[in-house]
């Protein structure tokens, strides 16, 4: 054999293997993104801290926003991000303050509305290039190796604690601000939601969503210090009416949305959180999520359902409505 036809054989082998080795975009391996966003606050921009989780997919299910709760960060909801992840949704973790001289916190303070109105332009604004979303988005996946991918059309927003309440007042700024992007918007998943002590973010964001179909759940831990005596759900059963709002986990933890990804300053004030309540709640947050999405309902996470059932009747769970 000629050297110059050799040459051309092992070239020919390792273009075939690079071929092989490399993922496609329907094939593509799930990727974690440390990025950031800008955000106004009065005079200022604020660049904030924003973790991508990319999918084993080139289409993501949809976009799952996951805002973490007061004196927390984007790196304590990390294990249910990773959750979402693995079912298929691209999710977008921005880390908020919880202490800021002019109100640019994630929990309410004296007045934060202004700033979470610049949150919700976030997703509100994210089919413009220029969007700081958008933007987000695109340096991320660059570095996820998914340039040229676009963001979902289909939306949901969850939150932890203050993050629950945040992400209810921006569910409503989308209703109010952005209806066409609201469309989009597939469900609310409350994870223990604390109201702010100040304001009445929650009650006008729920007030405002109980005029429309949007689905919201909530999985909660019983009333104690640690989540203001449930203050969130409790303003979610008094003003949504629905036969089926969610779950209370009996022995439940405030940390419980943290999972793994939680620490001694959730811990400390609030509990350890018992491993089996941690896989129950992201068993539920995921397949609800999955189910507003795909706009199905797989039985056995609802009442009457084999999986629902089992909990209830083993007392670990009770039914919010």
């Amino acid at each position: 054999m000629s050297l110059s036809l050799r040459r051309f054989l092992a070239a020919a082998i390792l273009s075939a293997a690079a071929l092989v080795a490399t993922p496609t975009a329907a094939h593509a391996a799930a990727v974690e993104v440390d990025g950031d966003i800008s955000v106004p606050c009065w005079i200022y921009n604020y660049t904030q801290d924003a973790d991508w989780y990319f999918p084993a997919t080139g289409t993501p299910k949809a976009l799952v926003y996951l805002q973490h709760g007061f004196s927390r960060s984007g790196a304590n909801v990390a294990d249910l991000a990773r959750k979402y992840s693995a079912a298929g949704f691209l999710v977008f973790v921005p880390t908020l303050p919880s202490i800021d001289l002019y109100g640019c916190t994630v929990n309410n303070t004296g007045n934060n509305t202004v700033f979470l109105n610049s949150v919700a332009a976030w997703i509100g604004q994210s089919g413009t290039s220029t969007g700081a979303l958008a933007k987000s988005y695109a340096a991320a996946a660059s570095k996820a190796a998914r340039s040229g991918s676009t963001l979902p059309t289909s939306l949901v927003l969850a939150g932890h604690s203050a993050g629950g309440e945040a992400v209810t007042y921006i569910a409503n700024v989308l209703r109010t601000t952005y209806p066409t992007v609201f469309a989009n918007l597939k469900y609310l998943q409350l994870l223990d939601p604390v109201k702010s002590p100040a304001g009445t973010n929650m009650a006008v964001g729920l007030t405002g969503l109980k005029t429309t179909t949007l689905p919201i759940r909530a999985i909660s831990s019983p009333p104690y210090l640690a989540n203001s005596s449930a203050s969130g759900t409790v303003e979610l059963t008094n003003t949504i009416e629905s036969n089926f709002l969610g779950v209370r986990l009996t022995s439940g933890s405030h940390c419980d949305a943290e999972g793994t990804s939680t620490n001694v300053l959730c811990t400390l004030t609030a509990g350890t959180s018992d491993p089996a309540n941690v896989a129950v709640l992201q068993t539920l947050a995921v397949n609800w999520t999955t189910d507003a999405v795909a706009g199905t309902t797989t039985a056995t996470y609802y009442p009457g359902g084999a999986y629902y059932q089992g909990l209830l009747t083993a007392g670990t769970i009770e039914t919010l409505s």
